[in-house]
């Protein structure tokens, strides 16, 4: 049996709360003025959990993956334990989720994955890039579109219309 947490598989894991673990995204980074920011985003029954895993520097020069060791955590914790590790982290309720949309990844481009919900102060967008040796998420965005927790929100996968580059 495969691993359900890391999106490889198609079996629920359960947390101790009665949540049940539907996918992860793993190794995405979100570019900011001067960082590379890495997040796993962990996809229950009930929430979509933002986790941050660590920060890089922008410049190639001086670029590194500093989030392997927060990765492994994540892999073993529950729902709520990855939700504490950080200050940075947070949960958005699947009521307030809008769309998951994955544009695959070309020879030239990484594969992006923009996230929108409803906030207090209107609506909100990140944008993820996958890391070099990230896996893609095609087989997490394909079980979230056929959960029926996620029935209310748009989840697609978009091919880039130039695929070959």
């Amino acid at each position: 049996m495969t691993d359900p947490v890391d999106g490889s598989g198609t079996t629920d894991a359960h947390d101790a709360t009665g949540e049940t673990r539907v996918g992860r995204f793993t190794e995405w980074f979100r570019v900011r003025p001067t960082a590379l920011h890495f997040w796993e985003i962990l996809a229950t029954d009930e929430r979509i959990v933002f986790c941050f895993a660590g920060q890089s520097f922008s410049s190639a020069l001086l670029r590194a993956d500093m989030g392997t060791r927060t990765r492994d955590v994540l892999g073993e914790c529950t729902v709520d334990e990855a939700l504490a590790l950080s200050d940075r982290n947070f949960a958005v309720a699947l009521a307030d989720l809008k769309a998951i949309v994955l544009r695959e990844g070309t020879r030239t481009r990484k594969a992006r994955l923009t996230v929108e919900w409803s906030a207090d102060d209107g609506l909100e967008s990140w944008e993820l890039s996958n890391t070099k040796g990230g896996e893609e998420g095609i087989d997490v965005v394909e079980e979230l579109s056929s959960h029926r927790a996620y029935a209310d929100a748009s989840i697609e996968i978009e091919t880039p219309w130039l695929a070959f580059l």
